[in-house]
C-alpha cells in the first residue's frame, strides 16, 4: 500500500511539511513528487490531480485523491486506524482534533508576517499587537492540550497529528525568534530537534534561491 504525495518547496511550504509529517512520521509508504511553487509551473504539475489545486495533496492507492490536510490526517487515521495517529483516549482526542482545526483555520498574523522560512533565524523582528494576538492564542492552546498529557515530550505526550499541524508554527517561532515562555520554546526546540524535521529540512537546504524569497530586512543567525 503506497500513497503518493505532493508537496512544494521543503524550505517554505509549511502545508507540505504538515502532510510530509503524516506520512514519514508513521512510518507509511510513499511515494514523492514535487510541484513547482516557485518555479511557475504549479497548475501544470497539478493538472491531473484536479480539481485539487494547493500543496499537499494525497493520491491514495486505489487513486482516490485527497486535498486538504484536515483531510489528509482524517483519511489517514480511519485507514490506519492501529496506529493511532490521533490521541487514544477520547477526551483528548477531541482535544487534538479540535486544536489542529483551529490551527488550520486561524493564525492569520504569524502566517502573514512570518512565512516559514527554515535556512536561519531571523532577528530583531518586530511583533505588533496582532502578531501578539496568536502568540497568546497559541499558547493558550498548547498549554490547554498539556492538560491532557500523558508521558512523551509532544503535545499530547504520544506524537500525534497535532503535531504535524503545529510542526511549521513551531518553525516559525525559532525561525522569527518570536517572544513564547519557556514552555512554549521547550515544545518548539523538541519540534525542530526531531529526526525527521531535521531531515525535511536538510533536504531543502539541497535547493538555493538568488534572491531568498523572504528576506525581512532584520538581521539573521543560523538556525540551531
Amino acid at each position: 500500500m503506497t500513497y503518493d504525495l505532493y508537496i512544494g518547496d521543503r524550505t517554505f511550504s509549511s502545508w507540505s511539511l504538515r502532510g510530509w509529517l503524516m506520512l514519514e512520521k508513521f512510518g507509511l509508504e510513499f511515494n514523492t513528487h514535487f510541484i513547482g511553487l516557485y518555479a511557475g509551473t504549479m497548475a501544470a504539475d497539478m493538472a491531473h490531480l484536479a480539481p485539487a489545486k494547493l500543496v499537499p495533496t494525497l493520491k491514495l492507492p486505489d487513486g482516490t485523491v485527497v486535498g486538504e490536510s484536515l483531510a489528509m490526517a482524517e483519511t489517514l487515521a480511519e485507514r490506519h486506524a492501529d496506529l493511532h495517529m490521533w490521541p487514544t483516549d477520547p477526551a483528548a482526542r477531541a482535544t487534538a482534533r479540535w486544536v489542529s482545526a483551529e490551527m488550520a483555520s486561524s493564525f492569520g498574523a504569524i502566517r502573514g508576517q512570518c512565512p516559514m522560512q527554515l535556512q536561519h533565524v531571523n532577528k530583531g523582528f518586530c511583533v505588533d499587537a496582532a502578531l501578539q494576538a496568536d502568540l497568546d492564542r497559541i499558547e493558550t492552546l498548547w498549554a490547554h492540550a498539556a492538560t491532557f498529557k500523558t508521558d512523551g515530550p509532544w503535545l499530547f505526550g504520544r506524537y500525534s497529528l497535532a503535531d504535524c499541524m503545529f510542526a511549521p508554527v513551531a518553525a516559525r517561532i525559532v525561525g522569527y525568534d518570536l517572544p513564547v515562555s519557556a514552555a512554549a520554546r521547550a515544545y518548539c526546540d523538541t519540534v525542530i530537534s526531531d529526526p525527521t524535521f531535521k531531515a525535511w529540512r536538510a533536504e531543502g537546504l539541497k535547493t538555493t534561491y538568488d534572491p531568498f524569497p523572504y528576506d525581512m530586512g532584520v538581521p539573521t543567525v543560523p538556525w540551531p
